[in-house]
């Protein structure tokens, strides 16, 4: 703490990301990174960019990638806008389009960067209880607010929300922005970027941190109509006019045409995860109905951080949180190869046994 911090910097409480460690013969199945490697047409084309163009700067509108990403969704590219990460995406649409004077609207157990953006940028939130199962209700929603967000699937419960919830929500909430944050949905959640063209006040954010495997290149982009793509870059320009560089567009953009590659790593995931869970079940864990790359269990003889500890001993990291106390008995664990998911079950065989 210093006399020199602004007022803001005081009243922050920090995101805190998932743990990096440096174990050796580490499983590492703590932040949802995808198991497989990234496209090799995103490979080749990373390598193409090493060059004497790099004393350039790169293109501020990364107009490649967005073309790249209208195509493969069927949109205008003015409905396209790209940042350095989802959470650069986030962080601007937090500031552009959900600081106004009714609260933010977001479930309580959630991507935890959320209220710290509205501490960040002095914006009024209210947090609303998933339901017993660990659901969003729509019709807890459907009362006056400055906006409304939430994952889908949610994060880090994994459950998704049926695209027809989405609808009737868009339907019941015309005088604010609907932010569904889309991180997870390429392993079996409904995308509402369909949906894009018929509510003016929806936007889709999506990353290629997870199903393109190119967490390390921090890449992410937002679909929405074109007012909302425009304010998101006027702020973006008030903030940094070259967010991607060359590495990132030239990388994204064969990513995203890569689609046969995208498919194929999704299933692989997707097959994991289900042979995960049954094996998980059948060791008396509780797991939630998951649409993502991770899954949500809970013992009904072990606690969570003892777990998790006891993983680590044997150099399987999962993430473990602590807050809120309600779910403080879970592990969200990562799907990785079917032989860091046979390693993690063998272990917890021998933890639970």
């Amino acid at each position: 703490m210093s006399r020199f911090w602004s007022k803001v910097v005081h009243t922050l409480t920090p995101y805190v990301p998932g743990e990096q460690p440096k174990l050796p013969n580490l499983v590492k199945l703590n932040t949802n990174e995808n198991p497989y490697g990234p496209s090799p047409k995103a490979l080749n084309a990373l390598r193409g960019e090493v060059g004497d163009t790099l004393r350039l700067y790169p293109d501020p509108n990364s107009d490649r990638l967005k073309e790249a990403i209208a195509s493969f969704y069927g949109v205008k590219t003015a409905q396209v806008f790209v940042g350095n990460g989802s959470d650069e995406v986030l962080a601007h649409t937090f500031q552009a389009l959900l600081k106004h004077d009714a609260p933010v609207l977001f479930p309580d157990i959630t991507y935890s960067f959320y209220p710290v953006y509205c501490g960040l940028y002095g914006i009024a939130y209210r947090q609303l209880p998933l339901t017993e199962s660990f659901e969003i209700c729509v019709d807890d929603y459907l009362t006056p607010n400055g906006g409304i967000i939430f994952p889908n699937p949610n994060a880090p419960t994994s459950r998704p929300l049926a695209l027809a919830e989405i609808e009737r929500l868009l339907c019941a909430n015309t005088g604010s922005v609907v932010v569904v944050d889309e991180a997870y949905v390429d392993f079996g959640a409904e995308s509402a970027v369909g949906l894009v063209d018929r509510y003016p006040n929806l936007l889709v954010i999506h990353t290629l941190s997870k199903s393109r495997s190119l967490a390390g290149l921090r890449v992410g982009y937002a679909i929405g109509h074109p007012d909302l793509i425009e304010a998101l870059g006027r702020v973006k320009d008030s903030f940094n006019s070259y967010p991607l560089d060359r590495f990132a567009i030239a990388g994204a953009a064969a990513a995203i045409e890569d689609r046969a590659y995208f498919e194929d790593t999704c299933r692989k995931v997707i097959a994991t995860r289900t042979r995960m869970v049954a094996d998980l079940e059948s060791l008396g864990f509780e797991v939630l109905p998951s649409a993502a790359n991770f899954v949500f269990a809970r013992h009904h003889r072990h606690d969570g951080a003892e777990l998790a500890a006891r993983l680590r001993e044997r150099s399987i990291i999962v993430r473990h949180f602590k807050n809120p106390p309600r779910i403080a008995p879970f592990l969200r664990i990562t799907v990785g190869t079917d032989g860091q998911c046979e390693a993690l079950v063998g272990a917890l065989r021998e933890i639970t046994a």
